[in-house]
């Protein structure tokens, strides 16, 4: 089975909806402001955008208070073809902690993850549903460290459930994550370490930690 491209997907929706003259309501669910910077960029000049943080898997409490911060500030200084607003999801780790109850070992990429992706992209369905959205979506594939096909997936399997089309993604495509990396340079934002849940952290503090025993040469 030939391998998808799914940003030639996209490009090709882009492209119909052009013709008919049409600026559709995206309803993006944004792990973080590095992440969401080119995305938002590069959608806005065909959508009109509500970004949705919705990321329960954030700890501690002062992280997640922190990258909503950031996400704001980006949004108030960047300038977009179409209007581009924020909604704020509600903040319960307990509905992450419930998800992951059983994959704690799990390495960081693995199945935890992948539950991790629909817990945030059912909750965007929902409501681009109630919202009466023409399109969700996440930012999540802009990352080299995530599954873009397993978030494909989940999105066209809710995108059935639900009855909002998926906006098909895979935003590190067209050079997507320099330019993330370039737009947080000039926005000094602040890019952290490690996905957001405690069991990524603890990872990316056993990386430091090992990182740090080769440089002393021990």
């Amino acid at each position: 089975m030939n391998k998808r491209n799914y940003q030639k997907e996209l490009d090709k929706l882009i492209e119909k909806n052009q013709k008919k003259g049409e600026t559709p309501r995206l309803f993006l669910h944004a792990c973080c402001a590095p992440c969401s910077s080119y995305v938002m960029e590069y959608l806005s000049q065909y959508f009109e955008i509500t970004i949705f943080f919705y990321n329960p898997n954030i700890t501690p409490e002062e992280e997640y208070a922190h990258r909503v911060a950031e996400i704001r500030r980006l949004i108030g200084e960047m300038e977009f073809s179409h209007p581009v607003t924020l909604v704020e999801g509600r903040y319960d780790t307990k509905e992450f902690y419930e998800m992951a109850r059983g994959l704690e070992e799990i390495p960081e990429g693995g199945e935890r993850c992948f539950k991790c992706y629909r817990l945030r992209m059912e909750e965007t369905a929902r409501l681009a549903k109630t919202g009466g959205y023409d399109y969700f979506t996440t930012t999540l594939s802009i990352s080299p460290l995530k599954n873009v096909q397993k978030i494909n997936e989940i999105g066209e399997e809710l995108a059935e459930i639900y009855e909002v089309p998926h906006l098909t993604s895979d935003f590190k495509k067209k050079n997507g994550y320099k330019r993330s990396v370039e737009l947080s340079h000039e926005h000094d934002l602040y890019r952290q370490n490690y996905c957001g849940c405690v069991f990524s952290k603890k990872e990316a503090q056993e990386r430091d930690r090992k990182r740090a025993l080769e440089n002393s040469g021990d």
